[in-house]
């Protein structure tokens, strides 16, 4: 495939979801995936990440070392996703289809759905705390306006996401490079917490697995931001700055977090404990802080609704053939934003103190997908697929993909032992070791190499003879699909 260097006009509300982007509606620059992953990370929700350790008894340094770890391998795996984006032009999971069958991708985005509805309650009610503390009104009501604002965004799509992602990062940049300088001049913390002996295992491997997880969750978003990307940028370039700008972000405020909540103690709470952070700089700078933080939520609010509507429609088309239309997404997106906003005002103090487990949950849920996804594409089919059969029930990748599903699960049974989530389940593995949680190491060589196993038969060569018949017509499918 080659690509057009013209940059066509893109309508004002896009119209595309989980079809094929035409070569000819290709457009942006790979520079433009710094931002947009740098300023995903780069907000409140991800303080809570860094917390951890530092509640399970774990000391400071350790905790940034864990911190530091955690992202290195975890971001690893989701930016490699990205780079399927501009190859396929499709969003991310739909990707699921080859692996797991027209119908049996069903399974992970059931889950995928839940992690987009679990993470837009904390992100709207993080916001609603944010914005009644500086201007006041009340958290149900900031909660109701951030929701709406999300869904206009997410409504207008993926050109509007990016611009507003990268106005934010120019922003952040200066608001949290004053906060940061300033906590880092101005709090103390308590004795031993740079004691490299105080290591401890369990709130360690806690924090990584947290970490490693919370980055590996935004694996199946990131081709949804990469596909209008022209085929032709590759895919080292498109890891690199997938990598490094999901990396920084998620580091620079998860250190933070940690930072924060090492110096309040006890008396740890992300909205409370940031603004008295910020008034240590100077008076009234907490404010500042924590209303540019609720634009940073209202971004990411945003992202959950495009994708949970994309994983809506995908799931849709599994049973009855979607034509992609505003309409659709309109809907889709509505309802996205609509669930999420019923979680918010009927949620507990419960979930938010409950973050931390979401998030090892989501962990374990997605490893082995991310393992069996990665696998299939960069190993068995090294990236060639027959786009149109993705979008055909009777095509050659089935209505059930057993090695995928069977992957899956024995990957996903292979962990079990080995969780460790407090309050919840800790696995006799994991007992065994003191409550360290080792199943990340556990479930993606697992449900890998089982998935590289089962696929051994697969005529690859038949499936790239299929794809490279099917090309012209894909292209032409795809234009007379198109909205006037």
């Amino acid at each position: 495939m080659t690509s057009t260097s013209a940059e066509p006009r893109m309508p004002s509300l896009e119209i595309r979801s989980i079809d094929y982007v035409p070569l000819d509606e290709r457009h942006g620059k790979l520079w433009h995936l710094g931002p947009l992953w740098f300023m995903s990370n780069a907000q409140i929700a991800t303080l809570a990440v860094g917390l951890i350790s530092i509640t399970e008894g774990g000391n400071l340094i350790w905790s940034l070392i864990a911190i530091v770890a955690g992202t290195v391998v975890g971001t690893f795996f989701m930016a490699f996703h990205s780079a399927q984006g501009p190859q396929l032009g499709l969003p991310q999971m739909i990707q699921s289809r080859p692996q797991f069958g027209y119908v049996g991708a069903l399974l992970v985005w059931l889950f995928a759905y839940l992690q987009y509805a679990g993470f837009n309650v904390f992100n709207t009610i993080l916001a609603g705390e944010a914005l009644h503390t500086t201007v006041h009104g009340g958290v149900d009501l900031w909660v109701v306006v951030v929701t709406v604002v999300a869904f206009l965004v997410a409504l207008v799509g993926y050109d509007v996401i990016h611009r507003a992602e990268q106005m934010l990062t120019y922003t952040f940049l200066v608001v949290f490079g004053i906060f940061t300088v300033g906590i880092l001049v101005t709090l103390h913390y308590p004795p031993g917490s740079f004691d490299l002996g105080a290591f401890r295992w369990t709130p360690f491997l806690a924090q990584f697995g947290v970490v490693a997880g919370y980055q590996i969750s935004w694996a199946i978003y990131v081709s949804d931001y990469s596909r209008y990307l022209p085929p032709d940028v590759t895919v080292r370039k498109t890891f690199y700055w997938t990598y490094f700008g999901s990396a920084l972000g998620g580091i620079w405020l998860m250190v933070l977090g940690t930072l924060l909540a090492a110096w309040a103690g006890k008396d740890f709470d992300t909205i409370r404990s940031i603004d008295a952070a910020g008034d240590k700089v100077f008076s009234g700078f907490g404010a500042i802080v924590l209303l540019f933080a609720a634009l940073g939520l209202v971004s990411v609010t945003a992202l959950n609704m495009y994708g949970g509507s994309l994983t809506l429609i995908s799931a849709i088309d599994s049973f009855r053939r979607v034509r992609p239309t505003l309409a659709v997404r309109l809907v889709t997106i509505g309802l996205t934003a609509a669930l999420s906003l019923i979680g918010a005002l009927s949620a507990t103090s419960n979930f938010l103190q409950n973050f931390n487990n979401f998030l090892l949950l989501v962990l374990y849920l997605f490893i082995p997908w991310t393992a069996v996804n990665l696998m299939d594409y960069y190993v068995v089919r090294r990236g060639h697929y027959a786009i149109a059969e993705i979008f055909n029930p009777r095509g050659v990748y089935g209505r059930w993909g057993w090695h995928g599903i069977i992957a899956y699960l024995v990957g996903f049974a292979a962990m079990v032992p080995f969780f460790s989530v407090a309050n919840l389940y800790v696995g006799p593995a994991a007992e065994a070791l003191g409550g360290a949680d080792i199943s990340l190491f556990v479930g993606l060589p697992v449900a890998a190499l089982l998935y590289w196993l089962l696929t051994r038969s697969i005529d690859v060569e038949a499936e790239r003879r299929l794809a490279e018949a099917e090309a012209a017509e894909l292209e032409r499918a795809a234009h007379e699909h198109r909205e006037p």
